[in-house]
């Protein structure tokens, strides 16, 4: 795992719930970020390791990468967020990402709630022209949605007022609705990880193979007691994936077969 620590540039409210964060990286080459649209990194809160989220890495220059960090109305997260201030340090770590859509698709399928609304945002401000998209996004209000940049053939299917922790989600729902056009698809997927099942499930019984998908869940409803139940059978559920790969199964298959251990054990 690589780690660096970083300092607190500028913070700026960007919308009503999203704060960019800019960061000075003290070992950029030691953390090495990803390049792909979705690239995220762990941040520990006052640089001493403890507790810690991940966010989304909206740029990325040198030594120098913005955070945009949505804002709950609790959580250590959103209280770092809306209270630090330049000069304060964070550690820095787990670099990763999770889009790689493949050469041939036709088209993508970008699937977000606002957990995944910044990632969404850097995938489709880096687009090629020519890529046709569609979005399905929900958030909480409409005005939520002036946060995404202007493309062309990005079509954007709103999602208001549901999930989010304030309503039940209808993300897995707007997918199965959505009229997918011709041609190879590949589906992205970032937000609550039931939904996130829901949607790999519909598109797996249409057909989809395991290459045309990366779903990652960004958060999980209720996960206190999510958390109580897993740790019951941590052991069991992760020698799937342990298991998998080591067999030589990709990590997308490994992924699927972690999940579906999951959801055999209840969860």
């Amino acid at each position: 795992m690589t780690s660096s620590y970083a300092s607190v540039v500028e913070a700026r409210r960007l919308s009503a719930r999203i704060v960019r964060i800019t960061l000075r990286v003290e070992d950029p080459a030691a953390l090495d970020v990803a390049p792909d649209g979705d690239s995220a990194v762990g941040v520990y809160f006052g640089a001493d390791h403890g507790e810690g989220r991940t966010y989304s890495v909206r740029a990325h220059d040198g030594d120098r990468i913005d955070l945009d960090v949505v804002l709950h109305t609790r959580g250590p997260g959103t209280t770092w967020a809306a209270t630090t201030r330049p000069g304060d340090r964070v550690g820095l770590d787990h670099a990763r990402s999770w889009y790689r859509p493949a050469p041939t698709a036709d088209w993508q399928l970008l699937v977000a709630d606002l957990a995944g609304l910044p990632a969404a945002a850097r995938i489709i401000s880096e687009l090629p022209d020519d890529v046709a998209v569609t979005a399905i996004l929900e958030v909480p209000d409409h005005d939520d949605l002036d946060y995404l940049p202007t493309r062309p053939n990005v079509t954007v299917i709103p999602g208001i007022g549901t999930g989010n922790g304030y309503a039940p989600s209808r993300l897995a729902q707007l997918v199965r609705d959505f009229d997918a056009p011709a041609g190879e698809g590949y589906c992205w997927f970032a937000g609550e990880a039931a939904e996130g099942r829901a949607v790999r499930k519909h598109l797996r019984g249409l057909g989809w193979t395991v290459d045309q998908l990366d779903v990652t869940g960004y958060w999980r409803f209720d996960s206190e007691t999510w958390d109580a139940k897993y740790a019951l059978v941590s052991d069991e559920v992760a020698a799937v994936w342990i298991d998998a790969r080591a067999a030589g199964k990709s990590e997308r298959l490994a992924g699927e077969e972690f999940d579906l251990a999951l959801e055999r054990a209840g969860l």
